[in-house]
C-alpha cells in the first residue's frame, strides 16, 4: 500500500467521479483507476461500486476513507516537523538536579563556547525523573550518582563533591572551618523531597550512621536549595549539601564536614549507545573540566 493510492482514493471519494479525480491529482484516468484496482486487490474488499453513471463508496470504502485521510495527515505533519528540525539549530536536552549546583553551568558554557549554534535546553529535575526522562527519550544528558541509573543508562563519573553542611553564620558551627559530623547529632535536619532526590538522603542519613547517630530529621520539605536555605537563615534546621551547590542566600555558611570526610558521586548520565556528537561534547567538556579543576582528587582524609 501507497501513500500515492490513499491520497487518489480520498481523491476520488471527494469527488466520485474519475475523471475531476484524475484531473485533481494531473494523471490520466486510466491511471488513476489501475491504482484503485490495486488498492482493492490488497485490501482484499471493494472500495468502491461503479457503473457507467455512477461511483458510490461501499461500507468498506466509507470506513477505509476515515483512516486513510487520518494517515495522509499523520504523513504531512510528519514531513512538516522533518522540514522545521532541518531548517532549526540543533537542540540538546540537558536536565540538572537545581539551579544552586554549579556543575553543569560550567560544563555546558564549555559546550556553548564550541556551539555557539546549539540550543541547549535546560531542564531542572530530581534524579529519578531525569532518568525516566533519558529512558523515554525526552532528555539527552543528565546529572546523578551512577548507582542510581538502570542498565539503559550509561554513567561516567567526573566530579566527588565534599559533603558540608549549610548554617546560619551566626550559628556556632559557623566559627569552625570543618564540622565533624557527629556534632549535627543534635541539630535539625532538613532532608531532600524523597522523590526529588532520595539518593541524596540516603548518602547523607549513611554518613551520619557512620558516626553512631540517626539524624534528627526536621519535619516539613522544600522543592529547592534557594527555599532549603531560607529555613537555615530563620535558624530552624541545618542542611548538608556537596560543595558544588552555591550558598543563594545572604547570610548563610557552607563548612565542609570532616571526621568522616564524606564525596559526593557526580556523574554525567546519556542513554546507552547515544553516541550524537552534541552529547559526546557534554561528556569530553565534564573530563576536561574534572582534570583541570581536580574535581576527581580524593582528599587524603576522605572516607572509603
Amino acid at each position: 500500500m501507497e501513500l500515492r493510492q490513499l491520497k487518489y482514493f480520498v481523491t476520488l471519494a471527494e469527488e466520485l467521479h474519475f475523471g475531476k479525480a484524475a484531473a485533481r491529482e494531473h494523471i490520466v484516468q486510466s491511471a488513476l483507476s489501475q491504482q484503485l484496482q490495486r488498492l482493492e486487490r490488497e485490501l482484499g474488499v471493494p472500495l468502491l461500486e461503479r457503473t457507467t453513471h455512477h461511483v458510490r463508496l461501499t461500507s468498506a470504502g466509507s470506513a477505509f476513507l476515515v483512516e486513510a485521510r487520518q494517515i495522509l495527515a499523520h504523513a504531512d505533519r510528519a514531513a512538516l516537523a522533518a522540514q522545521r528540525a532541518a531548517c532549526s539549530a540543533p537542540q540538546l536536552r540537558v536536565g540538572t538536579v537545581d539551579a544552586s549546583y554549579d556543575s553543569m553551568p560550567q560544563i555546558l558554557r564549555q559546550v556553548r563556547q564550541r556551539y555557539p549554534e546549539l540550543d541547549v535546553r535546560e531542564l531542572e529535575a530530581g534524579v529519578p525523573e531525569q532518568l525516566r526522562m533519558l529512558m523515554s527519550g525526552r532528555l539527552d544528558v543528565g546529572l546523578g550518582p551512577a548507582s542510581a541509573a538502570p542498565p539503559e543508562v550509561a554513567a561516567e563519573l567526573f566530579r566527588l563533591d565534599p559533603l558540608g553542611v549549610l548554617v546560619p553564620e551566626d550559628h556556632r558551627l559557623a566559627s569552625t572551618p570543618q564540622v565533624p559530623v557527629a556534632t549535627l547529632a543534635t541539630e535539625p535536619m532538613l532532608l531532600a523531597e524523597e522523590e526529588r532526590a532520595p539518593e541524596l538522603n540516603q548518602f547523607v542519613i549513611a554518613v551520619c550512621r557512620s558516626v553512631g547517630f540517626a539524624p534528627t530529621v526536621y519535619r516539613g520539605t522544600v522543592a529547592s536549595i534557594r527555599a532549603a536555605a531560607d529555613l537555615v537563615l530563620q535558624g530552624r534546621c541545618v542542611v548538608c549539601v556537596p560543595a558544588s551547590c552555591v550558598s543563594v542566600v545572604a547570610g548563610i555558611e557552607w563548612r565542609p564536614l570532616i571526621e568522616p570526610v564524606s564525596l559526593y558521586p557526580w556523574s554525567l548520565l546519556w542513554r546507552i549507545g547515544d553516541d550524537s556528537e552534541h552529547v559526546r561534547a557534554v561528556a569530553a567538556a565534564a573530563r576536561r573540566l574534572s582534570r583541570q579543576l581536580g574535581w576527581l582528587e580524593r582528599p587524603s582524609r576522605a572516607a572509603g
